[in-house]
């Protein structure tokens, strides 16, 4: 589902919707200040203004015991030679198990910050709401999950946990990336640096999704010959051996590496959300490269090459899935 009227805003410049002129401010990284600055890949963070004042006004809601578990996160995380992005991931695990506090109880037997249960080999139950223990104990975990740097933070913190509800892991996201900035003084989360390019990868997915250029939107297929955004994008990646998730919301935060649109690459993904709102995301396209998106658009259309457009709706981050997810 996307655009209706807006490829015709697009093409004609008309009414009040927002055009051609938006998409080059995003994709050029216009907005300067405090959005550029959150414009991160360490910390997987966007540049959504909705993500930054609701990281703000969840960290200012924190109480004294609250911010002083953040602050051992982090002081451990250092103490460790840890990168910033293990800080995070503690710190959103750590508020989604027990709302940054230090419990002695909990569903079962679990206890402490991180709700470790010792049925399940954590520790003590001494040890477990020992703060000191309990943060090392879940950066030995951590540390041990193949390919977490890599991994959205709220999916490592998952994978630590094992919870039966792995995406509210998520939610903490924005405010744990604003506290690593402010109380761990990491002022270049931004830094892009190491996030992996597709390289060969990314002209196999193009090639794959160039073949199915014409073919009928139909919700919920991936192929053969009918595919819908979400399911061609999975198609095409997977033609190049990476496996992502299949809905686009899911590929939004769990389908690899997030950067700022105005980084993206020929293979990279890109989506739409009502507002702006990732956790509204209802599109996905495959970026080319010159201002231009390949995708399956909606029903009643085909798999086509279309200008990007943007409509109020285009999400400033990217997300370019990651070589390490091959099957």
């Amino acid at each position: 589902m996307r655009k209706v009227a807006v490829v015709l805003v697009l093409l004609t410049g008309f009414g009040g919707l927002i055009g051609v002129g938006a998409v080059t401010g995003l994709l050029a990284g216009l907005g300067g200040g405090e959005r550029s600055r959150w414009a991160g890949c360490d910390t997987a963070l966007g540049a959504s203004e909705v993500s930054l004042s609701r990281g703000q006004r969840m960290a200012r809601a924190l109480g004294q015991e609250q911010r002083e578990v953040v602050r051992r996160i982090i002081e451990i995380g250092k103490r460790r030679e840890l990168p910033p992005r293990a800080w995070q991931i503690a710190i959103q695990a750590g508020k989604t198990e027990s709302n940054l506090r230090n419990l002695n109880y909990g569903h079962a037997d679990s206890l402490g910050v991180f709700q470790m249960r010792p049925s399940m080999n954590w520790g003590t139950p001494r040890q477990v709401t020992d703060l000191d223990y309990a943060i090392n104990k879940f950066y030995d975990v951590l540390t041990e999950v193949e390919g977490w740097k890599e991994m959205r933070p709220g999916s490592a913190a998952q994978a630590v946990e094992r919870s039966a509800f792995p995406s509210r892991y998520h939610d903490a996201e924005s405010m744990a990336a604003y506290l690593v900035n402010q109380e761990g003084e990491v002022r270049a989360v931004s830094d892009c640096s190491a996030v992996p390019d597709a390289g060969e990868l990314a002209a196999t997915v193009v090639g794959y999704a160039r073949e199915q250029l014409g073919s009928p939107y139909v919700w919920g297929a991936e192929g053969p010959n009918t595919f819908d955004c979400s399911g061609l994008t999975q198609q095409a990646w997977a033609a190049a051996g990476v496996r992502i998730p299949r809905v686009s919301q899911n590929q939004y935060y769990d389908g690899g590496t997030m950067i700022p649109l105005r980084r993206a690459r020929t293979g990279d993904l890109v989506f739409w959300g009502h507002g702006r709102n990732p956790d509204s995301v209802h599109h996905v396209a495959l970026y080319l490269g010159d201002n231009k998106v390949l995708h399956a658009p909606q029903p009643g259309e085909t798999v086509e090459i279309t200008e990007l457009w943007d409509g109020g709706e285009l999400l400033p981050t990217a997300v370019r899935p990651a070589p390490s997810r091959k099957s």
